[in-house]
């Protein structure tokens, strides 16, 4: 009986190893910084189309920032194409208007205007204009900063996977 009851624990933990380890490699590395971006497509009302990307990015210190950039199509008026930094919990609070930092990595540096000229939906957004930034960055990793008190930046990585992603939404098109 006890030799029974001891195959019967040796082969659930067996089985429960197996499931971590097969949970462990399912989740990948936890260091490592991958970052999925897709493009979407809305029909917000008859005729204005929104093409968006959107992405979970890191700062140096850990915190998670959502980067969605999008572009907004009216009928007969000119897009709008902008890059909105949305810091979770923790985040630090930014200050407006000041410019997003744009760095390449051939060290060139942009500098996008922020849209909230007062004030911002929440404290830990920010939103830039990117219509003529974006057509100048490389298909390669980013570095944004933005800009807080004190000359003190917040920068976060953007993955080269995530900048085509950008060059995506400025490139697409409307089926109307």
């Amino acid at each position: 009986m006890k030799l029974r009851r001891l195959r019967q624990t040796f082969w659930w933990l067996l089985l429960g190893s197996i499931l971590t380890i097969c949970i462990f490699l399912a989740l990948g590395n936890p260091t490592s910084q991958t970052a999925i971006a897709a493009v979407t497509r809305l029909e917000a009302a008859p005729g204005e189309i929104l093409y968006r990307s959107q992405t979970k990015l890191d700062d140096q210190s850990g915190h998670v920032w959502q980067a969605v950039l999008f572009k907004q199509t009216y009928p007969n008026q000119e897009i709008s194409l902008n890059l909105r930094l949305v810091g979770f919990p923790n985040s630090a609070e930014l200050i407006h208007p000041q410019p997003l930092k744009i760095t390449t990595a051939d060290g060139k540096v942009l500098t996008a205007a922020d849209v909230f000229l007062d004030e911002a939906p929440a404290p830990t957004i920010g939103q830039y204009n990117f219509k003529d930034i974006l057509p100048q960055l490389p298909n390669e990793p980013l570095q944004l900063a933005i800009p807080l008190p004190k000359q003190k930046f917040i920068h976060i990585s953007v993955p080269q996977s995530v900048v085509q992603e950008w060059h995506k939404v400025l490139i697409a098109k409307s089926l109307t």
